[in-house]
């Protein structure tokens, strides 16, 4: 397929070169932030940058929207697209039919609307991540554009799926807090060593350890361990009052603590 990237943020700096891996041909790269674009040209084969959201004379069939939320119905009123074009939306949240109802709003010629979600934390100006065992999820308006982006899914990953809005958000929500929560909590520990002129290097096994006892049980629930999981009341109080200047830790401590211990209660 004939490529146009409307983004070069983190998603596309490892998307479009996958997709030029698997034969397809990116044509442009238009961003707010010319020197993001022109990085990410640096690194395909024949592209160029795109001056403006005008592509009403691209040579593209496929318009791939990687930009945030709360930019995706300000780029699509601006948006002038060649007839019959497809659009879709990276995100995990956005629902397709807001796609689809600003595409029918904003845009003069017809264009199809779909979902092209890859399920995976990416970052810029590191190595190109290989997509094969990335989940893809997708979604679209109608079965003709199914079938086109499970074929270009295919193209791209072993792990594709066909979901609706509905699920695709709850997936998007699980990996937060798989993802971005546990990142998080892993920085916290990270400050919370650091500043005693400890070591974080000293958790690095155990952290290692955890994400694979939690990979390989059924439910990670299974295998919870610490101090909430057994009930140690003298040790949870001890690291409270250890937090006692440091009243937004405490407060997650006392929230992952009364989470995991209602789960463990006797019904």
């Amino acid at each position: 397929m004939e490529i146009s990237f409307i983004g070069a943020g983190n998603l596309a700096w490892h998307l479009a070169p996958a997709l030029e891996n698997a034969g397809h041909h990116i044509n442009e790269v238009y961003s707010r932030q010319l020197q993001h674009a022109r990085q990410l040209v640096s690194n395909l084969y024949d592209a160029h940058t795109h001056s403006d959201l005008n592509f009403a004379d691209s040579p593209s069939e496929l318009f791939v929207l990687a930009v945030p939320d709360d930019a995706l119905e300000t780029v699509c009123s601006r948006l002038v697209l060649p007839e019959n074009a497809l659009v879709v939306h990276t995100s995990g949240s956005m629902p397709l039919d807001s796609l689809s109802q600003w595409l029918s709003i904003y845009s003069d010629v017809p264009v199809r609307a779909g979902v092209l979600y890859a399920l995976q934390t990416f970052s810029r100006g590191i190595t190109f991540m290989p997509f094969d065992e990335i989940p893809l999820c997708l979604e679209a308006a109608d079965t003709a554009t199914e079938e086109t982006l499970v074929q270009l899914g295919q193209q791209l990953s072993d792990v594709v799926y066909v979901l609706t809005s509905d699920e695709r958000r709850v997936l998007h929500m699980s990996a937060v807090f798989a993802c971005n929560f546990t990142n998080h909590l892993l920085a916290v520990a990270h400050d919370l060593t650091t500043t005693q002129g400890l070591e974080f290097d000293l958790l690095r096994p155990l952290i290692t350890e955890t994400v694979r006892k939690a990979l390989a049980a059924d439910n990670p629930a299974d295998v919870q361990t610490g101090p909430a999981r057994r009930g140690d009341l003298g040790t949870i109080e001890s690291h409270l009052q250890l937090l006692t200047d440091q009243p937004r830790l405490s407060e997650i401590y006392q929230v992952m603590t009364t989470s995991i211990r209602r789960r463990y209660e006797p019904n």
